[in-house]
């Protein structure tokens, strides 16, 4: 059985992973890994962006940056995405799994 490993990126504009959202959750925050992934849940559906937006909400909230340098690189209309944040160290993404 092979063990699930996030794989993070660092790079000069920023640090890059996947996520894997669960829209409509009772609960927000992270939820472990899904694959090589942070799944996350959040409340909002996934119509109109409202989905997008609640994310880039939650993940600058958790890692203490603005809005603005959290940014969704792949995946905008589905759940598997590709996310770039702007501004932390590829730890500080490690420790939402803790």
């Amino acid at each position: 059985m092979v063990t699930p490993s996030l794989h993070v990126r660092e790079t000069d504009k920023g640090v890059i992973f996947s996520v894997h959202v669960l829209p409509r959750s009772k609960k927000e925050g992270v939820a472990g890994l899904y694959g090589d992934a942070v799944k996350v849940r959040i409340s909002a559906p996934p119509v109109g962006g409202a989905a997008n937006k609640a994310l880039i909400k939650l993940l600058a909230r958790l890692l203490g940056v603005p809005k603005g340098n959290v940014e969704i690189l792949r995946g905008e209309t589905g759940r598997d995405k590709q996310v770039i944040v702007h501004g932390v160290r590829k730890e500080k993404i490690l420790d939402l799994l803790k």
